[in-house]
């Protein structure tokens, strides 16, 4: 089985992508509408996913390089190209992709911040799958460890940006029509509402399902909610979560040792033993190191 950034590579579609991708990328889905379950006949594909670079990109002193002496090569963070249209697809009635690969640490850094598309992404249903290696796979297990209280900020921030643009009524692209049929841009609303549903399943249950509003969000696209319905909505629901935030049972921040441990456990599956690329310090090593420092700060006194 082969990823969909593979398919898109030999087609000729994706534009200079580096010349390992076809063959790093661990996982992939598909987000966007057909992700929350509100997808049309018509919905392009939001595809999202990451890669496990070589070895020297995420290890760079393997090559010899010393950071702020060397010129050092340049490093994959993130491929991202949209309306890309595949022709074959869908019996050939053609299909059109929008894709972002993330560098496996780019990936967990934007997790462990808990940004909502990334987090997402790792929630979206078992069918919105497209991909995944057994890499793939152990995060998506590991997905609950990501989440934190700080979750409630980010989350809040995206919806507070997609209210704001629907208050402009300021088209962007081809939303022209939608104002006009709507008076003001229903996507933004929907979006709008979605992010207040989700961050309120993460703060109580610690837990997300992208489409359990299906419905709801639904006849918000439709135009069943007026503007000044979605800002009620949104006054409310954002008092409800102040009280959630300080009621979660969540930790107030990302475990990071857990997760950096997810990382090098990732890597150690991809690559092989890491022993040539990291240096653990010995518990007992570490102990001695404190106790050294705890005397000297003493002397000091």
């Amino acid at each position: 089985m082969s990823s969909k950034t593979q398919h898109l590579i030999k087609m000729g579609l994706l534009k200079s992508p580096p010349k390992f991708l076809d063959t790093a990328v661990q996982y992939e889905v598909v987000m966007g509408s057909i992700a929350y379950g509100v997808a049309g006949d018509h919905s392009d594909m939001d595809v999202y996913g990451f890669a496990i670079p070589p070895r020297d990109w995420v290890f760079p002193h393997l090559r010899g390089e010393i950071p702020g002496f060397d010129d050092t090569e340049p490093m994959f963070e993130q491929i991202q190209q949209h309306h890309m249209i595949d022709k074959s697809a869908m019996g050939g009635k053609g299909r059109e992709y929008d894709l972002t690969i993330y560098s496996v640490i780019k990936y967990f850094r934007l997790l462990m911040d808990n940004n909502p598309n990334i987090i997402d992404s790792l929630f979206v249903p078992r069918n919105c799958v497209l991909y995944s290696t057994a890499v793939g796979e152990r995060v998506r297990e590991k997905r609950h460890i990501f989440l934190h209280k700080g979750s409630w900020a980010r989350f809040k921030g995206y919806a507070y940006a997609q209210i704001h643009k629907m208050r402009t009524k300021v088209p962007e692209g081809g939303r022209q029509k939608i104002i006009e049929q709507f008076g003001y841009d229903v996507k933004f609303a929907y979006h709008v509402v979605r992010l207040l549903n989700e961050i309120e399943q993460i703060l109580v249950e610690q837990d997300l399902d992208l489409a359990r509003n299906k419905e709801q969000l639904k006849a918000i696209r439709r135009g069943d909610w007026t503007q000044q319905q979605v800002e009620d909505y949104f006054a409310d629901k954002e008092k409800q979560l102040e009280q959630l935030y300080l009621d979660s049972q969540l930790p107030l921040a990302a475990d990071k040792q857990a997760i950096k441990a997810l990382l090098l456990e990732c890597l150690e599956q991809h690559y092989g033993s890491l022993d040539a690329c990291i240096v653990t310090e010995d518990k007992a090593v570490a102990a001695l190191r404190e106790i050294e420092s705890i005397v000297l700060r003493a002397k000091g006194d």
